[in-house]
């Protein structure tokens, strides 16, 4: 959170108004990943309790979020009425947009939809292998998932029109910045 003085505090002696940075909003593709998220069952409340209270003064609540690979576990906080989450995946912390994690956890609470079919199409996508093989090139990457979906039998043009709707209302919700923190290491494989 940013503090600045408003106009009238100059000298009026109030309080400092507060400026909130808002988080941006990102790329379809990290809506279909935190779907995927969602459909793998990699996305854990740690602290759930408070992810519901009334309270709105309470500590934000903690979730833990796997990436696809296993290597890394992305701690995602969010607060008690579910408007300003802090997230320590690379996108979050590097590109200041939303990522896959924070999105993920707003999917599970509730704050945002995903319909079980796309959550049962997106589920079990490689997509640090993908993202990897295609040098992050998202539009390739998309291309691949959306091969995969349909080799399935799913129905990626309704997925996309699903993650549309969902970056709709994220955009809606204006979810405000938490704390930057750094990403996690990956974990070296035990052998």
């Amino acid at each position: 959170m940013k503090w600045r003085a408003s106009p009238l505090s100059r000298n009026s002696g109030a309080a400092p108004e507060v400026s909130v940075e808002k988080w941006k909003i990102p790329s379809p593709i990290k809506v279909y990943e935190a779907i995927g998220a969602v459909g793998d069952g990699r996305v854990r409340a740690i602290d759930d309790a408070r992810a519901r209270a009334i309270n709105h003064d309470a500590p934000p609540a903690r979730w833990e979020v796997v990436s696809s690979d296993a290597a890394k576990t992305y701690s995602v906080e969010i607060s008690a009425d579910g408007r300003e989450l802090s997230s320590n995946d690379n996108a979050s912390y590097w590109q200041g947009y939303l990522g896959y994690p924070a999105i993920a956890v707003l999917i599970a609470r509730g704050t945002l939809p995903a319909g079980a079919e796309a959550t049962r199409a997106l589920a079990g996508i490689p997509w640090k292998e993908l993202n990897r093989s295609f040098k992050n090139d998202y539009t390739r990457t998309t291309a691949e998932v959306a091969r995969i979906v349909a080799e399935r039998g799913g129905d990626f043009e309704a997925i996309r029109a699903e993650a549309a709707a969902i970056l709709e209302a994220l955009a809606a919700l204006a979810p405000e910045r938490g704390a930057r923190r750094r990403p996690p290491r990956e974990r070296k494989a035990s052998h």
